[in-house]
């Protein structure tokens, strides 16, 4: 009686049915796959409580989907158009986070197939490495703090051609010049250098000595965003 209650309207005789009792164990077990997984990505990461929330129900979303195309080739055409049109309007995020998603996918996919055995094994082991590569702070570069993105601004009147050149050369082991552009009427040019400095801990005395060379204008220095470092 239960299972002709879950049967599709479209449903033949050919088509093989999930069982209600087969489907609440792949559901269940998805569910503690997605927990498992949401409390991996906790551990020594900066997070958001709407990200956890959804890692931890993905796998459920995928494996249900995965039961119900079941085989069905139209289906899961039409599966794959609708996950892209929610990849394309979301609002993309960091690589790690991307990676978590595909790995939550990956274990609802798998099972949604049944193979709850390794969905789990699957599972285990990968948050077992995300967890040891977020406490080992694996790929974090040592000398971050050196790369620097600083701003200058100068009056009309002084070439910013060479005029920092000799600080540049004293402080900094590398210097770029990425843009120019006036303000103020035209009364002060603003300049963006991207530096390599070569002692992190001399930044107040490179801002002084800035400082004395631009008449005491507004200087900023900021890390450089990891797309400028080609990353």
């Amino acid at each position: 009686m239960l299972d002709s209650i879950f049967r599709g309207l479209f449903d033949t005789d050919m088509v093989s049915v999930i069982s209600v009792s087969d489907f609440l164990i792949c559901v269940g077990g998805s569910l503690l796959i997605g927990l498992i997984l949401a409390f991996a990505y906790m551990y020594h990461t900066r997070y958001t409580k709407s990200f956890v929330a959804t890692l931890a129900m993905l796998p459920a979303v995928v494996c249900v989907v995965i039961m119900m195309v079941n085989g069905n080739v139209g289906t899961g055409v039409a599966v794959a158009g609708a996950f892209s049109l929610v990849r394309f309007r979301s609002v993309p995020g960091t690589a790690k986070e991307i990676g978590a998603l595909f790995l939550s996918m990956g274990a609802g996919l798998i099972a949604g197939m049944g193979y709850l055995a390794f969905a789990f094994l699957f599972t285990l082991i990968l948050c077992g490495v995300m967890m040891l590569y977020n406490r080992l702070d694996f790929g974090a570069q040592k000398n971050n703090d050196s790369y620097k993105t600083l701003h200058i601004t100068i009056p009309e009147n002084l070439d910013y051609t060479g005029v920092f050149e000799d600080l540049f050369s004293q402080y900094a082991a590398a210097c770029e010049l990425i843009s120019v552009k006036t303000t103020n009427m035209g009364s002060l040019f603003k300049l963006t250098y991207n530096i390599t400095l070569r002692n992190p801990k001399m930044e107040k005395e490179l801002i002084d000595e800035l400082r004395c060379r631009n008449g005491n204008l507004e200087i900023s220095i900021s890390n450089q965003e990891m797309t400028q470092l080609g990353l």
